[in-house]
């Protein structure tokens, strides 16, 4: 019988911390009274500075499935093409959504090793003269692979070409991890979630969303009733919301906003990235190989790690969390059993991780995989520096 805690080392759901938790067990109360009004004026209001924004950000209950499905339908039409990239398990399943919302797709193949390249946004844009291009599809941080895109990049590519596309941005495993800003940025609508750097449980969903987008609100004519921004918006103006809400959720996010506002947005960013180089400096030091390709585009949530070609990474899992009970991200799509993907992400800090990779360095070694034992070292070595 395993004692002690789990380890739940997945790239979310993550970590609920018990502050978060606490505040989820307040009564229920009126979500059309003006204790619910407050609650719901100070969330909206604290959720600005975690995108980089000051327009609108849009809340359902959803997962972040749905809220990728808002995105599309406020903004398109039935026969509108968007420009997408095949960066991961994610960006392919979006691609599959909008096609089934009856969009047509230029989906751009690659390797899942390397994120959004902003020349070929470029090419693309400038070669499409008539702006069938509606909008560009990309994912931040690609959950399945570790590889983060360069937004701000990518944005410059949009502007160089002088293309009117919006910007469409998956953050769902970024946001409250990895450095974002919706504004500066230009992005249009930035899709997020609430289980992974917002250190809640699944069930929030969140479009953030510029002038722009709103604009072509007015005149997409995909159909939708839920998903609709413009009741909504018009009840946050009073600080409810159109549909029945998630009230505890809500208790929940209030707080995990304020945990963020506390250590401070900058420091938040540091810590992941600080815990992602000492994971991947654990990883190269046993010998095995971080699947992101590009150092530009190291993803400070999670690190995936390809495991040798006669190992299956789900076996390894398996193994871990038989001995160790602890749970790793299983390799998805074409990745199965190719790599694990190590979440540190969220409600984190060095001794967490630190447990962490010797859980994953013992599991190695049990599950028969030849590794170098140095490695925790030199993970814990780039923990003790500032």
């Amino acid at each position: 019988m395993p004692t002690g805690r789990h380890f739940l080392q997945i790239p979310g759901p993550t970590n609920t911390p018990e502050r978060v938790l606490r505040a989820m067990s307040a009564p229920t109360i009126d979500h059309r009274g003006p204790e619910f009004a407050a609650l719901g004026t100070e969330v909206l209001s604290s959720l600005g500075p975690v995108f980089g924004t000051t327009q609108p950000v849009v809340i359902f209950p959803s997962s972040g499935t749905g809220a990728w499905e808002a995105a599309l339908v406020n903004t398109l039409s039935p026969g509108d093409t968007v420009l997408g990239f095949e960066t991961g398990h994610f960006a392919t399943l979006w691609k599959d959504m909008a096609r089934d919302l009856g969009l047509a797709v230029d989906f751009v193949p690659g390797d899942w090793r390397h994120g959004v390249d902003p020349a070929i946004v470029a090419e693309k844009l400038s070669a499409d003269t008539g702006h069938e291009i509606k909008a560009v599809l990309v994912v931040h941080n690609e959950t399945s692979t570790g590889v983060t895109s360069r937004v701000a990049e990518i944005r410059q590519a949009i502007d160089a070409a002088r293309h009117p596309a919006l910007l469409l941005v998956d953050t769902i495993s970024s946001l409250g991890s990895i450095e974002y800003h919706h504004d500066a940025w230009g992005v249009d609508v930035t899709i997020a979630g609430s289980q992974k750097g917002l250190m809640l449980p699944p069930g929030l969903g969140f479009n953030a969303v510029s002038e722009k987008a709103l604009a072509a609100s007015a005149s997409a004519g995909l159909a939708r009733s839920y998903w609709n921004w413009r009741p909504i918006l018009e009840a946050n103006r009073r600080g409810f919301f159109s549909y029945t809400p998630a009230t505890h959720l809500l208790y929940g996010l209030r707080e995990a906003l304020r945990m963020l506002a506390e250590e401070g947005l900058p420091e938040v960013y540091a810590r992941h990235q600080r815990h992602a180089s000492a994971t991947r400096a654990a990883v190269r030091a046993w010998g095995l190989e971080v699947l992101c390709a590009d150092e530009r585009e190291h993803s400070g949530a999670l690190t995936a790690v390809l495991v040798p070609q006669d190992h299956d990474a789900d076996k390894i899992r398996s193994v871990i969390l038989d001995r160790y009970d602890m749970s790793l991200g299983a390799g998805l799509g074409r990745l199965a059993g190719k790599v694990f993907r190590i979440g540190h992400l969220g409600h984190f800090n060095d001794l967490m991780l630190a447990g962490t990779l010797a859980g994953v360095q013992m599991g190695l070694v049990a599950a028969g995989v030849p590794i170098d034992p140095s490695g925790i070292n030199a993970a814990l070595t780039r923990l003790q520096q500032p």
